[in-house]
C-alpha cells in the first residue's frame, strides 16, 4: 500500500485505539489532550515517512511515537507532578512509556470503557454521537460537521462543551458496575443506533462517509457483543437490524448515485452474507422475556430482505409497526407504517393515515404522499413531490424527486 493510501487507512483504524488508550490513561479531564497527542502522532508519521520511507511495522511505529509524545507532554506539564511523580519516587526504574499499555486487550477494554463514559446521561445525545465519531471512530471535525449538516465551528463547540461536562461530572473511563452497565446500556445503544442512522438516512452527497458511519456503528456493537456483560438480546437485535439494512447498500444507489427505492432495487445486489449474519443475531436476540424496539425493527428489516410482494409479508410488517408504535411511539415510524398499510388495505386508507401526521418539515412525508397519490390523483401527487423537492437538502435526493415529477408529467400529458 502506498503512503498516500496507508496513512489515511491507519488513521481510520488506529486513531481510535490510540485515542481511547491515552484518554483512559490521562483521565477524562484531559480528553482534548489525548485527542491532540493522537493527531500529532499521525502528523509526525506524515512528515517522517515522506522523507525516510514507511517503517517495517507502521502500527508499532505509531504506538511508540504516541507513547513518547505522551511522555514528553507529561514531563513538561503539571500532570507530571499530579500523576507520575509519586510513582517514580516508589520505583525510580519505572518508565512512563511502559505504563501506557497499547496491548490488544487494553485497546479493546479502553474503547469499550470510553463508549460507556461518553454515553453518560449528563451530556446530550447528539454530543454523545459526536464524541463517538471523534474518539472511537477517528472521524475528523470536518467529516463530523458534514454528517450533521453543520459547520466545523459548531461541532468544535459542541464537543468542547461535552468534554467539559464530562470533566465536571468526574466521569471515570472504566467498566461501570453491573447495575450501572444495565442503566447506561440504553444510552449506549441509542448513541450507536443514531450513529448508524446518520449514515443510513444521511442527506450528505458523500457516499463513502455515509457507509463508513454505518460500519463504524456495527463495529461498536460488535465490541459490546464481545464483552460478556453486554452480550445481551437487545445488543444482538441492534446488530441484526443494522446487518439487514447494510445488506442493501449497493442496491440503494444506481450508477449515477441516485437513490433507488426499495421496490425498484435489484435484489441480486443484496449482500447475502450480511443477511445471514442478521438472521443469526436475530435468533440470538430471541431469548428472555423482554422485547426492545431493536427486536421489532430488526423484524421489520428482515421482511424487507424478502423481495416477494406477498400478503403475508406486508401483514407481518404492519403488525410489527403496530407493536413498535405501542412500545415507543415515533412520528417517523408512524409514517413508515402507512406504506405497509397501503400494501395491506390499499392506498386510500394509507393516505388518510399519512395526512393526519402532518410532518410538514420532513421531505419523506411529502414523498410518500406523492407515491400514494400516484395513479389515484396525479395532479395532487405532483404537488406533494414539489413540496418534498422544496425542503430536500441533498442534490441526489432532489434528482430522485425530479425524476418522479417528470414521470408524472409524462402521464399527465399522455393522450387518453
Amino acid at each position: 500500500m502506498q503512503q498516500q493510501d496507508l496513512i489515511p487507512h491507519l488513521f481510520r483504524t488506529e486513531y481510535r485505539k490510540i485515542a481511547a488508550v491515552l484518554s483512559k490513561w490521562l483521565g477524562i479531564e484531559n480528553l482534548q489532550v489525548a485527542e491532540d497527542l493522537t493527531s500529532e502522532t499521525f502528523l509526525a508519521a506524515l512528515e517522517n515517512w515522506s522523507y525516510q520511507g514507511i517503517p517495517a511495522n507502521p502500527v508499532a511505529w505509531l504506538y511508540t511515537v504516541a507513547k513518547n509524545k505522551t511522555k514528553n507532554y507529561m514531563a513538561r506539564s503539571q500532570l507530571f507532578k499530579q500523576k507520575i511523580e509519586k510513582q517514580i519516587r516508589v520505583n525510580q526504574e519505572h518508565s512512563v512509556v511502559d505504563e501506557i499499555d497499547l496491548s490488544e486487550q487494553n485497546i479493546f477494554d479502553s474503547q469499550l470503557q470510553m463508549l460507556f463514559a461518553i454515553c453518560h446521561p449528563a451530556i446530550p445525545t447528539e454530543s454523545q454521537v459526536g464524541l463517538a465519531l471523534r474518539i472511537l471512530c477517528g472521524f475528523g471535525i470536518e467529516e463530523i460537521a458534514n454528517a450533521f449538516l453543520t459547520n466545523k465551528e459548531n461541532i468544535s463547540k459542541r464537543l468542547q462543551r461535552a468534554r467539559e461536562k464530562l470533566r465536571q461530572e468526574n466521569v471515570k473511563i472504566e467498566f461501570p458496575g453491573k447495575t450501572e452497565i444495565e442503566n447506561r446500556l440504553s444510552n449506549v445503544l441509542t448513541t450507536i443506533y443514531l450513529l448508524f442512522n446518520e449514515g443510513y438516512y444521511s442527506e450528505t452527497n458523500d457516499d463513502v462517509l455515509r457507509e463508513d458511519l454505518c460500519f463504524e456503528a456495527m463495529r461498536l456493537t460488535n465490541l459490546l457483543l464481545n464483552f460478556e456483560k453486554t452480550n445481551l438480546p437487545s445488543v444482538n437485535a441492534l446488530l441484526s437490524l443494522m446487518c439487514f439494512h447494510a445488506s442493501r447498500f449497493e442496491a440503494r444507489r444506481n450508477d449515477k448515485g441516485e437513490l433507488v427505492l426499495y421496490e425498484d432495487q435489484d435484489e441480486t445486489k443484496w449482500d447475502q452474507e450480511l443477511i445471514s449474519k442478521g438472521v443469526y443475531h436475530l435468533k440470538e436476540a430471541a431469548v428472555g422475556e423482554q422485547i426492545s424496539r431493536y427486536h421489532i425493527e430488526a423484524g421489520i428489516a428482515y421482511w424487507h430482505t424478502i423481495k416477494a410482494d406477498s400478503p403475508e409479508k406486508w401483514e407481518s410488517v404492519l403488525h410489527l409497526y403496530n407493536q413498535l408504535l405501542s412500545l415507543e411511539y415515533s412520528p417517523v415510524a408512524a409514517l413508515n407504517r402507512t406504506f405497509a398499510l397501503s400494501k395491506v388495505r390499499g392506498k386510500e386508507s394509507a393516505i388518510d393515515e399519512a395526512e393526519k401526521l402532518k410532518l410538514t418539515q420532513n421531505p419523506f412525508y411529502f414523498t410518500l404522499l406523492g407515491e400514494l397519490y400516484t395513479g389515484l390523483n396525479n395532479k395532487k401527487a405532483r404537488e406533494y413531490f414539489e413540496s418534498a423537492l422544496a425542503i430536500t437538502v441533498s442534490q441526489l435526493g432532489q434528482q430522485t424527486i425530479r425524476k418522479k415529477i417528470e414521470k408524472l408529467d409524462g402521464g399527465l400529458n399522455a393522450s387518453p
